[in-house]
């Protein structure tokens, strides 16, 4: 199989938290078999082991958008989400916004394309990749018509991205004007969202759940665990309930543990303190030097019925026992109370933190497991697999 790919980013550096999960599911359809031509959407084009990269056509000029966008947003602030379901209101500058990739940047983007599937005739499949879908209505349309390739577009924030949520204040708003039958089918990280696409008018919908390469997210060897609990993620939107819940109060009722937490903006985390941001390596170990790792999912995935998202495979990858805020269709992941531990409220997580901090046995028998099940059901290679049976039903 050969697949060309429009991928966000493929910049490592830049402000998108599923390029690292498109690196390692990239790499996994590689060693598969896959043969693999990506291009950026945002950022350079950057070259790796496992896939050959293409030019971004419209780098400058997605720069610039990128910036009057930003600045259009500025003149409107968006009121912080700190609870799902909060439907975005799709402003005149969002419409002008649209509009204006639509005239200067989907173009080059159809031209760019276009010669690359005329020069290599021999690709199976055209599949986007997280990128804002409502810039390039008509593209993959005219592409599929013309070259009889089945077009794919997978999204990973499911349902945060939809219209019936807000949005995040950073993200583009990708659905409003766009539209979904001009793609074969649509590939999401959501079960649950399934419906959903289709009723945004999808013609078919299929889930793909995130997971992890166990040689990257693996456990490593650290002098001592001399953190008591440790949370890493970016944000308070949608989840500030159960960061107080889980960090900010039962931090200050547990003076004799430890709590740290890696991430910007998080807001009050009561007693924890903040670590520094130095590496990927630098994280893994931040992981595997805390004695418990939380998993505290934003509001919008939690809700919607196996929303997946990066962190629980990551953690659970390498090795750690994971307490989690409750996560409708966790369990199609892991077993509560074997392979993790999920909590309801501040008290409920302060009784687990204390219980398991005193049982070193117990911790370490839950994050075994959960590693055991990663590896059995949820590495990058299962994923890229079950992609591949996606697009081959409809080759």
């Amino acid at each position: 199989m050969k697949l060309l790919i429009v991928v966000s980013s493929l910049d490592l550096k830049a402000p998108f938290s599923a390029t690292p999960a498109w690196w390692q599911l990239m790499k996994a359809l590689y060693e598969l078999g896959v043969d693999l031509v990506a291009a950026p959407y945002q950022g350079p084009a950057v070259e790796s082991l496992w896939w050959r990269a293409m030019p971004n056509p419209a780098r400058w000029q997605g720069e610039a958008f990128g910036a009057l966008r930003d600045f259009a947003r500025s003149l409107v602030p968006r009121r912080a989400a700190d609870s799902a379901g909060v439907a975005a209101d799709d402003t005149r500058s969002d419409r002008a916004v649209r509009a204006t990739a639509r005239a200067l940047i989907a173009p080059i983007w159809r031209r760019h394309l276009e010669r690359i599937l005329t020069r290599e005739r021999d690709f199976d499949a055209l599949l986007f990749l997280t990128v804002p879908l409502n810039h390039l209505t008509g593209v993959p349309s005219y592409l599929s018509d013309k070259f009889d390739l089945p077009v794919f577009y997978l999204d990973g924030d499911v349902p945060a991205s939809l219209p019936n949520m807000k949005g995040f204040a950073s993200g583009f708003r990708i659905y409003q004007g766009a539209d979904l039958s001009e793609y074969t089918a649509f590939i999401s990280n959501s079960s649950g969202g399934e419906f959903m696409l289709r009723d945004l008018g999808a013609r078919q919908a299929h889930t793909l759940w995130y997971g992890a390469d166990p040689d990257v997210f693996c456990p490593v060897s650290t002098p001592a665990q001399d953190l008591d609990v440790f949370f890493y993620g970016h944000g308070r939107e949608y989840r500030a309930e159960w960061i107080d819940s889980m960090i900010a109060a039962p931090s200050r009722e547990m003076p004799e543990a430890q709590f740290a937490a890696r991430g910007l903006n998080l807001g009050d985390i009561g007693a924890a303190i903040q670590l520094p941001y130095l590496s990927f390596s630098k994280l893994r170990e931040y992981v595997c030097r805390s004695k418990l790792n939380l998993c505290i999912t934003r509001g919008a995935h939690a809700s919607v019925y196996a929303s997946s998202s990066s962190r629980p495979f990551e953690l659970a990858a390498m090795g750690a026992c994971i307490v989690a805020n409750p996560y409708k269709g966790f369990a199609e992941w892991f077993e509560p109370g074997k392979e993790a531990v999920v909590v309801h409220s501040a008290d409920e997580a302060v009784d687990r933190y204390r219980y398991l901090l005193a049982n070193d046995n117990e911790r370490a028998a839950i994050g075994r497991a959960a590693r055991e099940r990663v590896l059995k059901q949820h590495t990058f290679s299962h994923r890229a697999r079950e992609l591949i049976d996606i697009i081959e039903s409809y080759i």
